[in-house]
């Protein structure tokens, strides 16, 4: 919930600009605020830029004001949503059922799926992350899902915004278990893309990226600067 229709035009006239100037051979997301949406759809169009929403609603329509249907963001323009993101399921109090509906209303209209999934501080102290992450896996992700309609990112709630991060050898476990629970249900497990989101920034995404099984970020503070959110996309 950050910016301006002015800021954030700028900000992706500015992503615009580096990626005209050299490919980093990866694929782009921008993802503004509702609001935000048709002004930037109307400046990407036709560029390698790819646009999505923020979260969406699990019903086509009715009564719920407020909120945002999936058909409404592939009707602005959007190929992407994020649905279960940590400050959704922590200040919106979502739950695994909620993220799964989510995800299956994108599906149905066309839209890649951005699930994330992560574990409180207090969890991970008490050593529950696994367990977390299995249950958040086999409760978010729908049965019929495939690596061409959804991407799994793992964000420790703790490190969203904190400038903390978890230790490489945390980051590899984590997403070590996820592909491995991935090839459990799904036939096409390797082809799913796992992002690592939370306090990813230019001094530590190269690190980062060079883990096993992480193929991208989930970048929260640090894009919002096209400098230092173009930083991040060299490094992959």
């Amino acid at each position: 919930m950050n910016g301006s229709i002015a800021s954030g035009t700028n900000l992706v006239s500015g992503i615009l600009e580096q990626r005209a100037e050299h490919d980093p051979g990866c694929d782009i997301l921008v993802c503004p605020p509702f609001v935000f949406l048709r002004p930037i759809a109307d400046l990407i169009e036709n560029s390698p830029i790819k646009l999505g929403g923020q979260d969406c609603h699990m019903d086509k329509g009715g009564a719920h004001t407020g909120d945002i249907s999936a058909s409404m963001l592939r009707d602005v323009g959007c190929q992407f949503v994020i649905v279960g993101h940590s400050e959704r399921r922590v200040n919106h109090k979502e739950k695994n059922r909620a993220v799964l509906l989510k995800a299956k209303a994108a599906h149905e209209n066309g839209l890649i799926a951005i699930i994330c999934l992560g574990e409180t501080l207090e969890e991970r102290k008490e050593s529950k992350t696994l367990t977390v992450i299995k249950h958040q896996l086999e409760g978010s992700i729908p049965e019929t899902a495939s690596f061409n309609d959804t991407v799994i990112a793992y964000e420790p709630i703790w490190a969203i915004g904190t400038g903390l991060t978890p230790s490489n050898e945390e980051i590899k476990e984590v997403h070590d278990f996820i592909r491995d629970e991935l090839k459990n249900n799904f036939k096409d497990s390797t082809e799913f893309r796992l992002l690592y989101g939370g306090s990813v920034n230019p001094d530590n995404a190269q690190e980062i990226f060079s883990i096993n099984n992480v193929n991208g970020g989930l970048v929260g503070g640090a894009s919002l600067k096209a400098e230092e959110f173009w930083k991040i996309c060299k490094s992959l």
